[in-house]
């Protein structure tokens, strides 16, 4: 627990002429040895990790620039009086634990602990945070002028994003000396508890449940026609987001409701903060003014009526216990965005009462509640097929038992039931006379193998459309949980959830293999979340051999994204086509992710074709 001496008229002016006399700034012949007067950039230094950590430090003078009385509650202090270096920041977070008794102008001399706190704890890789931690505070003077901004833009942010790891330090970039001029990511350190600012900025990040939005100052960085910005590679990750949120309660101020595209206008200012979920986030005393561009949801073409159209659609949890809302929206999207497609496949369908653990696995309530939706939306009296997992064998939320299911439209396509298939079961591939078939219908693909451990195993099923099979393989793959963000001190970050989507991958693609093995020209679609993107090792590994195309990359790179994390456009969820599918049509339609209120956080894809 913090100790704060309070505000009085007295100490205020008991200290006036030490102000007066150069005091804030620190003394000349104060000794960092002796943690007596240090100055802020003193504790800051030149890397990433404080050379003064773990010590008792005294008299750290500043004025106060901002103060959080939420979350990670404290206050943010900065020298007036900078010194010549760079790479050596000004401002410094103090950390009360308790609701501070500061103001921003204040002038305060502040006695602590120099600590690093790693948002997320040492295993997230993430970057520390400088600060000073049971803090005594003796407030000097109100009213102080805080001191002037930094003016983050499009110029001052470099456009090489962070040095390689140190391999002698297992890859991390801690102990390396800041290079903000070349660094994006030494850049934001160097600024690491200042004053900051932007101007008028693009919104690339909606408003999230929890107050934030990320922004970019660099308009033209990958940016796309709806206003986002794609992440496109592990070597470009979009230099110019940034995070904001606000330090005027909710309750206050309400947060603004922006989406991808809009303009967060005028100025936004407040200290530069680093925490677990962004990063470094901009925590705003004046927020900017939301203007709305307008947005809004795509809606994709109708298939002819020779075309199959297929779709993947993560519906986020959907199971009895949601809201009917939710069904609704859920069941229109599929109607009127999607175009009502032949097949769906589903993620993230829940049993029949959701995440209550007690043993249920059944989805069947779940299922006619979402297809009885989408009659009443205008839509087919879908039909559908899954196999009920083992309980709590296949991950996501305990109880909730998530899988993949098919929806079909069977005025249009009918299902080849072959019966056998359950949760340990796995489905085969046999052949007569050069046609594949599968041996179980709908049936799993090698539920035994390690690869699926704790997570979704793929649903294969066999189509028929206008006399041609078609094989749909429905997948989710592992997710990127464990994995350090783009912003962590190893550069580049451990991605350690990729080891698990790669065995994954190479399960799918060798059951792909065997049905092209006994009909070359077989028709087959690998659809789903794959939790991964269109250039990672884990689609490589789907496409080794020939056997699947991508089909997002037969989009524009600019419309090459299912999810927006941290103002990052990406792809998640995709469509990969079979040899045999020579022309078709590919889209990722856009009703989700780009948007504040969302029925999903995925957007779905549909691909039409003719067999």
């Amino acid at each position: 627990m913090s100790s704060s001496i309070p505000r009085s008229a007295a100490v205020a002016a008991v200290v006036s002429a030490a102000l007066a006399a150069g005091l804030l700034a620190g003394s000349a012949s104060a000794s960092a040895e002796d943690g007596a007067g240090v100055r802020i950039h003193d504790i800051q230094g030149t890397t990433r990790v404080s050379p003064l950590v773990g010590q008792q430090v005294t008299g750290v003078t500043g004025i106060v620039t901002g103060v959080r009385a939420y979350g990670s509650r404290g206050f943010w202090i900065q020298d007036p009086t900078p010194d010549a270096n760079p790479a050596t920041s000004e401002g410094l977070f103090v950390f009360t634990g308790s609701v501070p008794t500061v103001a921003v102008g204040d002038a305060v001399s502040v006695n602590g602990t120099v600590t690093e706190y790693v948002p997320g704890g040492p295993a997230s890789g993430n970057q520390s945070l400088t600060q000073l931690s049971k803090p005594v505070v003796t407030v000097l003077s109100q009213g102080n002028p805080v001191p002037a901004p930094v003016t983050i833009s499009s110029w001052s942010v470099p456009g090489a994003y962070a040095p390689a790891g140190d391999p002698a330090a297992g890859g991390s970039i801690n102990g390396l000396t800041l290079k903000p001029r070349t660094y994006a990511l030494d850049y934001y350190e160097s600024l690491e508890g200042a004053n900051v600012r932007i101007g008028s900025s693009r919104v690339v990040g909606a408003t999230d449940p929890y107050s934030e939005l990320w922004v970019t100052v660099k308009p033209w960085e990958n940016a796309n026609r709806r206003g986002g910005t794609v992440y496109g590679s592990y070597e470009d990750q979009n230099t110019g987001r940034l995070q904001v949120q606000s330090l005027v309660p909710i309750a206050q101020q309400p947060f603004p409701k922006a989406n991808v595209g809009d303009v967060l206008s005028g100025v936004t200012e407040g200290p530069l903060d680093f925490n677990q979920y962004g990063g470094y986030t901009l925590t705003a005393r004046t927020l900017g003014t939301v203007v709305d561009r307008g947005l809004e949801r795509e809606t994709t073409d109708r298939q002819h009526r020779n075309e199959l159209a297929v779709a993947t659609y993560n519906v986020e949890n959907l199971d009895p216990t949601d809201p009917q809302e939710k069904f609704d929206a859920l069941a229109k999207a599929v109607v009127e965005n999607l175009a009502s497609p032949d097949v769906v496949a589903l993620e993230e369908i829940q049993d029949d009462n959701g995440a209550k653990n007690d043993g249920t696995v059944g989805a069947g309530q779940t299922v006619k509640k979402f297809t009885d939706a989408i009659v009443a939306a205008g839509g087919p009296a879908y039909e559908w097929r899954s196999v009920d997992p083992e309980n709590n064998k296949d991950g996501g939320e305990p109880g909730g038992n998530i899988r993949q299911v098919f929806l079909f439209n069977p005025a249009r396509v009918s299902f080849t039931d072959r019966p056998g298939g359950d949760a340990t079961t796995a489905t085969g591939v046999t052949g007569r006379k050069g046609h594949a078939a599968l041996t179980v219908s709908p049936g799993r693909i090698d539920p035994a193998n390690a690869a699926w451990a704790d997570s979704r195993k793929p649903l294969a099923g066999e189509f028929v459309f206008r006399g041609r099979t078609v094989f749909v393989i429905a997948n989710h793959f592992g997710s990127k949980g464990g994995d350090e963000s783009i912003v962590s001190h190893h550069q580049p970050p451990n991605r350690s959830s990729e080891a698990k989507r790669l065995l994954q991958a190479q399960a799918v693609n060798g059951f792909v293999k065997q049905l092209l093995a006994v009909e070359k020209q077989a028709d087959v679609l690998v659809v789903g979340d794959i939790n991964d993107f269109e250039f990672s090792g884990t689609t490589k590994a789907l496409t080794d051999g020939g056997a699947l195309y991508p089909a997002v990359k037969s989009l524009p790179r600019g419309e090459r994204y299912s999810y927006v994390y941290q103002g990052n456009s990406q792809v998640l969820d995709q469509i990969l086509t079979s040899p045999g599918i020579r022309r078709f049509a590919y889209d990722s339609v856009h009703i989700n992710a780009e948007f504040a209120d969302q029925d999903s956080d995925h957007d779905p894809q549909v691909l039409r074709f003719r067999p």
